[in-house]
């Protein structure tokens, strides 16, 4: 695990947490700053959504490993990339399977994306219309990648990956008809033959891709890695990721597939060009590599309405390839002369020059990297989540950059772990975590009784004073607060009882059928009440003067 925990562990009094630190998996701290929501993620064939204590509320099952995306949609479903054998196109993240489960967790569709010449790899997106984006390589021949402009001594696999995005609608219980397509290999640049296509100025044409801009790979046929496809309804765009190129690139779904093909149609008639890139100027001759921002990144996505900072880019800015090696988050804010139009001055890179906001490791940046994988969410009260995914290591900021929750997945290639094993040992990468908020309709009507943490042996001592806030007690009031001699909770619902704590998470009293707690003998500072009325529970942080 590269992000250094001890440094967290000692904090200012108003933000001290309730630390599990003598846990190694699971959860490690759980703060009263922290977002008391639902962690979605995949593991091996299991995918599991854990309460704030690593409690497992559901899971699914698959007979297949991750392939790589997974989603918990509205409707309490789960939508699942899979992985199955394809010897033809075999590269990391490739997966060719995409499966739906209901919330019991049974199978309601099943579909394969491979072939000989295709397969689904990385992502896949559900759309509001209930189709789904999917996101997949198919081979370009030694002739094709050729003819389309590409230096023949640059072929050293002797055939090119294309980069393709289809949208399929579900049919039936396993299949699917394509509605929609788009291929990069249709939006290609080169200079390097002027008797072969897309030959033109790459300086001129940075909406086109340069087929013979290798960055620092040599050839290979797996030469530009997409490894993320992000949907913005209101904008209908999609952002992809690219890690091979460093560049994100942001493209038109309101074309029609022929439109997708060309260079015009559509709402911002660019056809499927790129509107927008940003992360590595040197890709489209703009820059040098003191001008490279993004170091094989994953998951941009846009900031959804509501939070902070919505409708710029968040995404995780891997820095693999440079040296020295760290980690970062980054959001951006693409410059716009009106939604969804990229602002672009000719002969220049694509702003903005720098991220609005970047985190990184505060005492030292090389203790936060993740090679691989990895993503980050801005969430509902300001915090963001980052998922160190080559470590299987989720932690969520606060908007101080305080550490405020800690996980570690437990589940691993070598089986379940036991708490106190040492993760460093043991395999259990996680692609993407994704946090959902309590009153995400996909619960409705659920039971959301945890069960059981994934690890052996696990210890919550100090973690379920601080459970799911279930938002359904009924004009609650907690007052007064701060105070210097009692405090009385107030509610339409009925107070079966209320448990006080103390900072250490240590449990200092514990009131039954009474709605007031007394405060004379306690000595001044911060505690946690647990108030409980029948099957609910909520948490409240009080001050005691």
């Amino acid at each position: 695990m590269k992000q250094k925990l001890l440094f967290y562990f000692v904090t200012f009094l108003f933000t001290t947490v309730s630390s599990l630190s003598q846990n190694t998996i699971g959860a490690l701290k759980n703060n009263t700053n922290s977002f008391n929501g639902y962690t979605l993620f995949t593991s091996q064939t299991e995918t599991y959504l854990i309460n704030n204590c690593g409690e497992v509320v559901n899971q699914w099952s698959s007979s297949f490993p991750p392939g790589n995306a997974v989603y918990l949609l509205e409707d309490g479903s789960l939508l699942r990339a899979c992985k199955i054998e394809n010897t033809n196109i075999a590269f990391g993240g490739t997966g060719g399977r995409i499966e739906k489960y209901d919330w019991g967790g049974n199978l309601l569709w099943e579909y394969n994306y491979s072939s000989s010449t295709m397969v689904q790899h990385h992502d896949i997106y559900p759309l509001p219309n209930g189709n789904i984006l999917v996101l997949a390589a198919t081979i370009m021949t030694n002739a094709e990648a050729v003819q389309a402009g590409r230096n023949p001594a640059n072929l050293v696999d002797g055939n090119l990956f294309n980069e393709q995005i289809v949208e399929i609608q579900p049919v039936g219980n396993n299949s699917a008809n394509i509605v929609w397509e788009w291929n990069i290999k249709d939006h290609l640049i080169q200079d390097f033959d002027g008797s072969k296509d897309n030959f033109g100025s790459v300086e001129s044409n940075p909406q086109l891709l340069d087929i013979n801009f290798l960055g620092s790979l040599s050839g290979i046929n797996n030469w530009l890695h997409v490894n993320s496809i992000q949907y913005n309804a209101d904008l209908d765009q999609i952002v992809l990721s690219s890690r091979h190129m460093n560049e994100i690139y942001i493209i038109d779904h309101s074309t029609s597939t022929a439109e997708a093909a060309t260079s015009s149609g559509g709402i911002y008639n660019k056809g499927g060009d790129f509107l927008y890139r940003w992360g590595n100027p040197q890709a489209y001759r703009q820059g040098d590599q003191n001008d490279q921002k993004l170091f094989g990144q994953h998951y941009p996505h846009w900031i959804p309405d509501g939070l902070a900072d919505a409708g710029k880019l968040i995404l995780f800015n891997n820095g693999f390839s440079r040296t020295p090696s760290f980690s970062e988050v980054f959001i951006l804010d693409p410059p716009t002369d009106s939604p969804g139009f990229y602002m672009y001055t000719q002969n220049t890179a694509y702003g903005p020059n720098s991220p609005d906001y970047t985190y990184t490791n505060p005492v030292d940046p090389i203790n936060f990297f993740s090679r691989i994988l990895s993503s980050a969410q801005r969430l509902p009260n300001g915090n963001t989540l980052i998922c160190d995914g080559d470590s299987g290591y989720f932690f969520e900021i606060d908007a101080s950059e305080n550490i405020v929750w800690e996980y570690i997945n437990p589940s691993s290639a070598e089986g379940i772990l036991t708490q106190g094993d040492n993760p460093e040992n043991f395999a259990n990468t996680v692609f993407r975590a994704i946090k959902y908020a309590p009153e995400y309709s996909a619960f409705n009507g659920r039971d959301l009784t945890p069960g059981n943490p994934i690890e052996q042996n696990p210890d919550l001592s100090n973690c379920d004073i601080l459970s799911i806030d279930d938002h359904t007690f009924s004009n609650l009031k907690v007052y007064p607060n701060p105070t210097s001699t009692s405090v009385e909770i107030s509610s339409n619902s009925i107070i079966d009882k209320i448990e006080v704590y103390n900072m250490l998470g240590a449990k200092i009293n514990s009131i039954q059928n009474s709605n007031k707690i007394y405060l004379n003998d306690y000595k001044s500072g911060i505690y946690i009440i647990k108030i409980y009325s029948g099957n609910l529970s909520t948490v409240r942080k009080i001050i005691k003067q």
